[in-house]
């Protein structure tokens, strides 16, 4: 079913259809005229022509009498039909910011589930975890500045860190105004995050017939008419529900609908993990008589609701708070303060005595349910944040058990209100219960709390078992991780798997060990951790419930309780040192709980794997080997970069991984620089001494094979280094000329200086060195428990007597010669410079073979040259079986991906094939002699390795090999031209070419000379020779012209601009390739036979001797040992090492605090500045509004002056009309009189005539 038949479906709108007058006066007009179509209104609230379209007629007579019809309601009146306006509304005139808003006009009686299907999975709003219902005044009101940003960043800060729902009645007046302006002001700019629902009745809106129209976009203004009684909406709420009981202009019709919703969202799982409904406060700001009922609705439904008000607001709120006050002791006030506060209730709501007499009753009702009524008096200076005030009110509010308001404040992600109202003094907790929640912590992603629950005493040996570990592998937070796990495990396991597989910990081992590469074993995949664990999975499938990982954890746990009152965080029980994870799981067979060792690395590697960088940072300060497991991070998410670009997934995703690696590699750099400022010796320990707990690596290890730069080049790393590459040997000058002197005339070497013993405490030891019993791991451990420092001081006491005698002469005295001379020839600077005289003379002899005429039976020459060749065969066949990894395979897999181990395997097989050639008769012999000059050219070559040793040389041969490496889509651009050049031209030239493989070459033969230069001036014109033209052959000049323009001028110029470039780039950054690569160098040497090849062999008998003697002599080096350049530690030498470490962790974080707080403080004192700001704003917006409102009064006591000033004048004009009047009479009068006279005068004389 389309979305919009749903919509049509399940929600309706309602109309009038039965016109029932809302006027009690009689109407005689027969039939109804016109005039009374526009006047008459139906009691819906329309007039009686807009029922026209309902195929209405007119009432013969509106006389008022025994009609059954006439009151009028919603049920009997109104006809339901399919819903005409739904969409998104653009409120145009909030130019700030894009707001948008979902609405749906819906009848009254719309279900509430439907309407919460509709927020959830139409609208896809995020679930709730709280409703917070605000209830207030609709009509304007003022609020002091304290109150109104109290109100304003309380609500919206408890909404933001909860992801809470705002339900509102929408429009843009009253408390829904002032929380719109909330949302503008701190809602932030993130839609998703908006949910401010606001339900409206749908003949309350305002040019609401701009919003018919199914599923469409419609702007809208918010400026009504203001001689309109109906309201605009508010333009930052996100989702709007219309709801239509078939009334125009009237409030009310969607409190109850509104009261079901806010029901049924109760009903609803707060989270999947937790068995909470989503719990609902009742927000009141101002308010009138029918917020008090509202209110005692809230307070006295089951479950009840908590209300929190703001008092100062106005109305209804300060009269709740005022009563709440006074009835704290008396649930009664006295007869004076009684009649007081009814006056007052009169003078607020502007009601009769009567009507307060009922609205005073309503109120102390109201105060029967008190502990659900929480006062918040934004004036008061000694008040929390309005934020944990709201959310500590629901809290108290909802009647929970400490577990399940745990489980609240968890959902919220508030870890401050767990801390302050849940976690307090005398509260006693089982383990299961808080064991549960650091699981819910774990899998939600809440790293606040996961610290809250450690300081509180959570200890991970009580936690992290088998169980918990695959649940936690099983829960992925985002969607891309899950689809990039699946493929990551079919990628690992080579084979198909369901959406819904189940994975293992020892699927994630063989994740871990694909990532980390090399010869890294998990310890979820070595023998005995996968027979414990199989065990485990045998007996829970034979129905022993008693076997569960789970039950036996619980079983094992029972009766134990702690105080949470008491903080205490066990620092050193979560990790036993120096013990393995299979000794731990050898005691599951006796029905023990599984625990897990290492159990922060294995939390570690989890949220490593998960993507969840927050939880890991915190992760990686707890627990011991804090430089390895940044070192493994780095490792980890460096891989999953590469594997997540190799499945073509989103290039985000790959960039974020990449990100997370460099984040953890810096992390890695400041720790090792840390540790170092700290104590040189020790941080030179940290990188090389063993982890038990990391396939028995070592964090160099680590580092070299996640390729981390800085950390191998860092000051630490290469001092090292330096004390690895020259050994025992005390040389720092003249250290060439003395090593090759002591090499030809060997008596020399009694001569030179060597360290003590306290000097190379920090330098590993090689897997050769411990196997031919010099510094042995048996030796090692007969010391355990003992200082460094203390031996170097007991060796100082048995060497010599008083201490002030320098360290040459004490090691001059106490080595002896046999000592000395194995010593030098160990050292890897020793080791180089006689492998590279011998492989110098074995260059010159080769080259001298190949010059030579090869005879019939090799001369002297050829037979140590062939031995030469033959003994470096066996060294490389040793360097194979004495690498690291187990399997043939992987070693073979590890070998051959070095570049020179390649070019020696392709060296040796060419010259055994030469040597096999060169026993036969022509022409094989001749093929023999080829292959050996052939081969020549990689033994050549060899010697740029040796040549990369050097400070100043290396860089170079760096910066070749990237430009060899990425020049290859220049070149194939560059071969392109050439071909396309070579075979038209050929194809002009010689029209008539038998089939043959010459042809090829004379294809690339001239086009590819003509790179360099050569243009072949005499063959340009193929006619000039005076031979027939072959057909188009003029056509060749132009071809070659348009080549040699092409590949000549801008193909080979591309080239070398991209060469320059590569030099540029890499000459800033050559010293710390150079320095990473020289581990590479040092270690080969290190790990190399000091006697040089062909004598080498002697160096491999010796070595297989000494393996079969301490197999049948029972000293077999342990399995799970490895092999390579580490430093074994004793137990207590460990302890030491880890204890350093932590103090470095806390020291790097000390230093890094003050940084952290001034960027705190700075913050704070912006925020209170903005604050300050924002009330002296306040402020005056409220004596500009008084200023205003004094302008207005003015205005219209000006408008009385000029209406009485033009009375007067009026008056004035009558009375000066008046006298002008009177004056006029009086003249006419005399007139008249002058005129009688005149006239009796003329009858005079005439009478005398």
């Amino acid at each position: 079913m389309s979305r919009k038949s749903w919509i049509e479906d399940n929600f309706f709108k309602r109309e009038c259809v039965k016109f029932i007058s809302s006027s009690r006066d009689l109407h005689r007009c027969v039939p109804v005229c016109q005039v009374c179509l526009n006047l008459i209104r139906c009691c819906c609230g329309r007039l009686m022509g807009e029922h026209t379209s309902h195929n209405f007629t007119p009432p013969i007579s509106l006389n008022p009498g025994p009609d059954p019809d006439k009151d009028w309601c919603v049920e009997l009146h109104t006809c339901p039909t399919p819903t005409d306006a739904y969409g998104t509304v653009d409120f145009e005139d909030t130019a700030t910011r894009v707001c948008r808003a979902k609405y749906l006009r819906l009848a009254v009686d719309s279900k509430p589930e439907a309407i919460l299907q509709l927020m959830m999975k139409e609208w896809q709003m995020e679930r709730p975890k709280l409703l917070l219902s605000v209830q207030g005044g609709s009509k304007n009101f003022s609020l002091s500045s304290k109150v109104e940003q109290a109100f304003s960043k309380g609500l919206m800060t408890a909404a933001l860190s909860t992801g809470a729902w705002i339900l509102t009645n929408g429009i843009n007046t009253g408390v829904s105004k002032y929380v719109g302006d909330a949302v503008k002001i701190y809602g932030g700019h993130d839609l998703r995050k908006r949910n401010t629902v606001g339900v409206t009745p749908w003949g309350l809106i305002d040019n609401n017939a701009d919003l018919i129209g199914r599923d469409i976009f419609r702007p809208y203004q918010s400026l009504g008419n203001p001689l309109s009684k109906r309201a605009c909406l508010n333009g930052f709420h996100s989702h709007f529900l219309f709801v239509d009981d078939g009334t125009l202009g009237k409030h009310g019709c969607q409190q109850g609908l509104r009261r079901k919703l806010e029901k049924l969202i109760n009903s609803q799982k707060i989270h999947p993990r937790l068995n909470l409904g989503v719990p609902v406060v009742c927000v009141v700001l101002e308010g009138g008589p029918a917020v008090v009922s509202t209110v005692l609705d809230y307070v006295s439904s089951v479950p009840p609701v908590p209300v929190f008000v703001f008092e100062g607001s106005g109305r209804a709120a300060d009269l709740l708070a005022f009563l709440h006050k006074q009835t704290a002791t008396n649930n009664e006030l006295e007869a004076d303060l009684k009649d007081d506060f009814l006056i007052k209730i009169g003078q607020v709501f502007e009601v009769d005595r009567s009507e307060a007499s009922r609205l005073y009753s309503l109120l102390l009702q109201c105060m029967d349910h008190r502990p659900c009524i929480t006062i918040y008096d934004s004036e008061s200076e000694d008040q929390v944040c309005p934020d944990a005030a709201i959310l500590t009110a629901t809290l108290k509010g909802i009647k929970a058990s400490p577990a399940e308001q745990l489980s609240l404040a968890l959902a919220w992600d508030r870890a401050d209100i767990a801390q302050k109202d849940v976690l307090v003094c005398g509260q006693h907790w089982q383990v299961g219960s808080l064991e549960q929640s650091m699981l819910d912590a774990l899998v939600m992603d809440r790293v606040s709390f996961v610290k809250l629950l450690i300081d509180n005493g959570m200890t991970m040996t009580h936690f992290l078992t088998i169980d918990r570990l695959e649940k936690l592998y099983n829960t992925h937070s985002q969607g891309h991780m899950k689809s990039f796990f699946h493929h990551l495990i079919e990628d690992v396991k080579q084979t198909s798997l369901p959406l819904n597989y189940h994975l293992s910990i020892i699927d994630m081992g063989l994740v871990i060990e694909y990532l980390i590469g090399g010869a890294y074993r998990s310890s979820y995949t070595r023998k005995q951790f996968r027979a414990a664990y199989n065990h485990l999975q045998n007996k829970a499938a034979q129905g022993d419930s008693s076997s569960s990982l789970f039950s036996i954890q619980t079983r094992t746990s029972q009766n134990f309780f702690f105080r949470t009152a008491q903080p205490y965080k066990h620092k050193g029980s979560d990790a036993s040192p120096g013990t393995s994870k299979e000794r731990a799981l050898h005691s599951t067979f006796d029905d023990s709980p599984p625990f897990l060792s290492f159990n922060f690395n294995d939390l570690f590697v989890w949220a490593v794997l998960q993507q969840r960088q927050q939880m890991a940072l915190f992760l990686w300060q707890h627990g011991e080997e804090a430089l390895a497991r940044a070192t493994v991070a780095c490792k980890l998410y460096r891989s999953m970069a590469f594997e997540a670009r190799q499945s073509c997934m989103d290039d985000n995703i790959s960039e974020q991984f990449k990100a997370y690696s460099l984040e953890f590699g810096q992390l890695a750099v400041d720790m090792l620089d840390c540790a170092f400022r700290q104590n040189e010796q020790m941080a030179m320990k940290l990188l090389t001494s063993e982890m038990d707990a990391w396939s028995h690596f070592t964090c160099l290890q680590m580092a070299v094979s996640s390729g981390h730069r800085p950390f191998v080049s860092h000051s630490c790393t290469q001092t090292l280094l330096t004390d690895l590459w020259t050994g025992s040997l005390n040389m720092s000058k003249n250290s060439f000329l003395k090593i090759i002197l002591s090499l030809l005339l060997p008596p020399f070497i009694l001569m030179l200086e060597f360290k003590s013993k306290a000097e190379m405490c920090h330098v590993p030891q090689s897997h050769e060195a411990i196997l031919f019993g010099h510094d042995s791991v048996d030796s090692v451990e007969k010391n355990m428990g003992s200082d460094d420092a203390e031996r170097a001081v007991s060796f100082h006491d048995r060497c010599l007597g008083p201490l002030s005698e320098t360290v040459s002469s004490l090691s001059h005295q106490c080595l002896s010669w046999d000592t000395r001379i194995y010593k030098f020839y160990s050292a890897p600077v020793v080791k180089f410079w006689f492998h590279t005289i011998s492989y110098l003379s074995f260059v010159m002899l080769f080259s001298y073979t190949v010059l030579v005429k090869m005879g019939d039976q090799p001369s002297f020459q050829e037979w140590l040259v062939i031995a030469f060749v033959f003994s470096i065969g066996l060294e490389k066949i040793r360097e194979v079986f004495m690498s690291e990894p187990r399997k043939l395979r992987q070693k073979l897999k590890i070998w051959f991906s070095e570049y020179w181990n390649i070019s020696d395997f392709v060296a040796i097989i060419l010259f055994m094939l030469g040597f096999l050639m060169r026993w036969y008769s022509e022409p094989y012999r001749t093929v023999g002699r080829f292959c050996y000059c052939l081969d020549i050219i990689f033994w050549f070559i060899r010697l740029l390795d040796l040549l990369a040793v050097n400070q100043h040389a290396g860089p170079y041969l760096t910066m070749i090999t990237k430009m060899t490496r990425n020049m290859f889509f220049i070149v194939v651009m560059m071969a392109i031209v050439l071909l396309s050049f070579g075979v038209s031209r050929k194809s002009i030239l010689s029209p008539n070419e038998e089939p043959s493989w010459s042809l090829f070459q004379d294809v690339v033969f001239q086009p590819y000379w003509m790179i360099y230069g050569e243009v072949y001036a005499s063959e340009i014109d193929a006619c000039d020779d005076g031979k027939p033209c072959a057909p188009a052959s003029f056509l060749t000049p132009f071809l070659q012209a348009v080549y040699m323009f092409v590949q000549y001028i801008i193909m080979v110029n591309i080239l070398i601009a991209f060469f320059n470039n590569i030099y540029f780039d890499m000459a800033s950054s050559s010293n710390k390739l150079w320095r990473y690569n020289r581990y590479r160098y040092i270690m080969t040497y290190q790990d190399r036979p000091w006697l040089p090849p062909p004598l080498i062999f002697l160096s491999h008998l010796a070595l297989v001797l000494k393996i079969f003697y301490r197999r049948l002599s029972g000293a077999v080096e342990r399995e799970d040992r490895g092999s390579g350049l580490k430093l074994y530690l004793g137990f207590e030498d460990r302890k030491k090492l880890h204890e350093f470490e932590e103090k470095c962790v806390e020291a790097y974080f000390y230093e890094k605090k003050p940084d952290l707080e001034d960027q705190i403080n700075a913050i704070k004192v912006t925020a209170d500045r903005a604050e300050e700001m924002f009330t002296v704003v306040g402020d005056v917006s409220d004596k500009v509004t008084n200023i205003q409102d004094s302008l207005s009064d003015l205005d219209v006591q000006l408008g009385l002056l000029q209406d009485l000033s033009a009375l007067a004048v009026d008056a004035l004009t009558l009375l000066s009309a008046t006298s002008s009047m009177h004056q006029e009479e009086a003249r006419l009068e005399q007139y008249k009189s002058v005129m009688a006279a005149q006239e009796e005068a003329q009858e005079d004389t005439l009478i005398q005539k």
